[in-house]
């Protein structure tokens, strides 16, 4: 197993990472969970469009824009397909062994998301480069009230002396994911123009609309042809993550009673007041996210629309047991409910629809591609974390159809806000992983498989 880097290559990684990143994040790429297109909207392509354009520059073969909005190529393995099993350190497959006693070198994925969150603004993104960072606050151009303190964020204060890119204080950044997009598409550079690196079979995967939990279209599985995958979407270095939130999404419709406000006695029922007492008799004191975390699960009111006659209110539940999701669930739907037989001349409707599920329930029976990523991990010198993500990834539902896609860090931090930063560094070691992890695939036998958690 090689695939070292010189501290010239190293370097190199540096310099692309930081050029990639900083074009990727000026690009508004923002999803929009109210469209109802495929990707959500046509912002995504000008991105989508241009990562297609540089694969087929860079020479990736199997280029593609899919109708649903995902870009594929495909990195050709520089070992064999399928080797004859051996303990000699030649290249022996993940998937089932040939009659003839060989085995079959795995396809393995690496995916990553072009969106940004619709939470926080994302237009007029103006990346900007601190060089040595030299472990003070940080504070922004454009909002010189917004400070970026390592006394507030220790994970800032272990990067001194590193290159950090940071928005310019009044959007998101966009690290989630261009950082793993320019992770993905440096490694893509680096393998493609270094053929005697080992490898198998590579396909990459860059999806729209995995902020609003749209990423993953029921045909990528197929289209992905991937024996594993791994999705960059991760934040501190040594992240390796296979637990995620299970998560529902909830649309409360509420019609009211509308009159003319000087004729309203006796007769109007305002939809705007019901909305209120829905909201209210919720337990926000042990239930919302902002007073929850580990493993705790919340049910979150993400927005309310509407007026006087009509509302509506969306929701967002997760947990990490489905027990536990479906008790909130059960939950919101006795609050709407209770509000209804009070207001028996109004009308509410609570429609619960599945997002994505705890993609552990899959990788816990077999724990080959998180084992691969831990020890190309430790081949770098850093010890694994692996921590369960309170939210999810375009891995939790690929896991859940049949690809089993663990999560891997970049390095992002402080995400969906304007205090969004990363190092550079942070990146590059990400890089380097995807490297090492290309070459274990590559020699993975199969009866080094685990399932141990």
């Amino acid at each position: 197993m090689t695939n070292d880097l010189s501290p010239d290559v190293s370097q190199e990684f540096d310099t692309a990472l930081e050029t990639r990143l900083v074009r990727y994040a000026a690009i508004d790429s923002q999803s929009d969970e109210n469209s109802a297109s495929a990707p959500s909207t046509a912002r995504q392509l000008d991105m989508l469009t241009l990562l297609r354009d540089e694969l087929t520059e860079l020479g990736a073969e199997e280029v593609e824009l899919t109708e649903y909005g995902v870009v594929l190529a495909t990195l050709p393995g520089t070992v064999d397909s399928t080797v004859n099993g051996s303990v000699d350190g030649s290249a022996d497959g993940a998937s089932d062994g040939a009659s003839d006693g060989s085995v079959n070198v795995p396809t393995v994925g690496f995916l990553a998301h072009v969106d940004t969150a619709p939470q926080f603004n994302a237009s007029g993104v103006k990346p900007r480069v601190i060089k040595g960072y030299n472990g003070g606050d940080i504070s922004f151009p454009d909002d010189p009230q917004l400070v970026l303190s390592p006394a507030e964020h220790p994970y800032l204060a272990r990067k001194v002396g590193h290159d950090l890119i940071t928005a310019s204080g009044t959007t998101l950044l966009g690290a989630d994911d261009k950082a793993g997009v320019a992770i993905l598409m440096t490694m893509a550079e680096h393998l493609l123009r270094t053929p005697g690196l080992r490898h198998g079979p590579i396909r990459l995967a860059f999806t729209p609309d995995e902020e609003i939990g749209r990423g993953v279209d029921p045909r990528l599985k197929e289209d992905l042809a991937a024996d594993f995958a791994y999705t960059l979407d991760g934040g501190e270095l040594g992240e390796i993550e296979y637990e995620s939130f299970s998560a529902d999404r909830a649309v409360v419709r509420i019609t009211g009673v509308s009159i003319h406000p000087g004729l309203a006695k006796g007769k109007m029922v305002n939809a705007i007041h019901l909305a209120s007492k829905i909201i209210q008799t919720l337990p926000q004191a042990t239930l919302t996210p902002e007073v929850t975390d580990d493993r705790e699960g919340f049910l979150h009111a993400t927005d309310m629309r509407g007026g006087s006659s009509e509302m509506e209110i969306r929701f967002i539940l997760r947990d990490f047991e489905l027990e536990g999701l479906a008790a909130k669930g059960a939950l919101l739907r006795s609050v709407c409910d209770a509000v209804q037989a009070g207001e028996p001349r109004a009308e509410i409707s609570c429609e619960i629809t599945p997002q994505y599920r705890n993609m552990r329930y899959w990788l816990e029976t077999d724990m080959t591609p998180v084992d691969l990523a831990r020890d190309a991990c430790r081949d770098l010198g850093i010890e694994p974390i692996s921590v369960p993500i309170r939210g999810g990834t375009d891995g939790s539902r690929l896991t859940e159809l049949g690809t089993p896609t663990p999560n891997i860090f970049t390095g992002m931090q402080c995400i969906h806000g304007p205090l969004e930063w990363i190092s550079v560094q942070d990146m590059a070691l990400a890089t380097r992983m995807c490297l090492k992890l290309a070459a274990r695939a590559a020699d993975h036998r199969p009866d080094a498989a685990t399932t141990s958690l």
